[in-house]
């Protein structure tokens, strides 16, 4: 029987474990999902084959990464259809091409800056482009700030601080912006989306989320905000009803407008740890998780890698 997640005019089937693996890989864990021009979806996970490609209904097409990537966390496209990939382990950003060639590094592999220090990287975590190909670096576990770097990698200015206050962080998790210039980042540990005007002055907060970690806009004007939401990150209220985990649907104005996922089925949810999110030319949304992690985390029992749920798409029904 098909399960179906949201209402009205925001209903999708959802697809459980979606993407052809070729036999014998396994995911992992899904940190992030990217869709190129051609809805191609790029999936980023801790792996074998860190970047796995697959055409929109699941086929696998190639991959590459191997031997560069230490732990996947970000992916999101340049209209150019380069894509950036943001490695915490390593603390690096790279814009690869389609096919794996890397054009830029930002970041000196295996060497981070010091820990909370606001000087690139540590830890980092997402990036976004601003509308003159700047590019915006979520800093991300390691670091309470976020950075702007020119299109050639030259650092500009940087942003942010430890702390719960307006323009703070605890957990800069992603990152994206708007065809107007405005900045949204997920400030994971308060529970809220901070937006930024482009120099980094703080505007308004999102709240009433639980724990954002997937973020994607779709372009154009009065844009949606996809958001995964992980939920529970403790045992202590891991099936709290009503905090997650989910996929939530926001106007760019701060406004809910639908959020994707059931507590009351016969499982915890229809997801387990969204991490990464994006969206594809028809509204079809995919989902990566961190479900071992998250697991782990609350103290379930993880089942084999197999049966572990990594990756999710969410059909938009008409």
């Amino acid at each position: 029987m098909p399960i179906i997640v949201g209402e009205g005019a925001h209903r999708y089937e959802v697809i459980e474990n979606w993407g052809k693996l070729p036999n014998g890989w396994r995911y992992g864990e899904v940190a992030a999902v990217g869709v190129d021009s051609k809805d191609n979806v790029y999936v980023f996970s801790r792996s074998d084959h860190p970047m796995t490609v697959f055409d929109r209904e699941g086929n696998f097409l190639r991959s590459w990464g191997e031997g560069l990537f230490v732990r996947p966390h970000g992916v999101h496209f340049a209209p150019d259809d380069t894509v950036f990939c943001t490695d915490d382990g390593d603390h690096t950003v790279r814009r690869m091409t389609v096919d794996g060639k890397m054009l830029l590094e930002i970041g000196v592999p295996g060497d981070p800056a010091p820990y909370m220090s606001g000087n690139p990287m540590n830890r980092c975590t997402h990036t976004a482009l601003a509308p003159n190909g700047d590019i915006y670096v979520a800093d991300g576990y390691g670091n309470a700030r976020v950075h702007r770097y020119s299109p050639d990698g030259k650092l500009l200015y940087s942003w942010g601080e430890p702390g719960t206050q307006p323009g703070a962080f605890n957990i800069v998790h992603n990152i994206t912006c708007d065809d107007d210039g405005w900045v949204y980042v997920a400030d994971r540990e308060n529970h809220r989306i901070q937006v930024f005007g482009g120099s980094g002055k703080f505007e308004t907060q999102w709240n009433n989320m639980h724990r954002p970690c997937g973020l994607c806009m779709t372009k154009g004007r009065n844009p949606i905000a996809y958001i995964g939401e992980s939920g529970p990150g403790l045992a202590v209220n891991a099936k709290s009803p009503g905090i997650g985990p989910r996929v939530s649907l926001w106007t760019h104005e701060g406004k809910p407008i639908a959020r994707l996922g059931d507590a009351t089925l016969d499982r915890p949810s229809q997801f387990i740890a969204p991490h990464g999110v994006a969206v594809d030319s028809r509204g079809d949304i995919y989902v990566g998780e961190v479900s071992r992690t998250a697991m782990r985390n609350k103290g379930t029992p993880i089942p084999a890698e197999q049966d572990i749920r990594c990756m999710q798409k969410l059909v938009k029904l008409s």
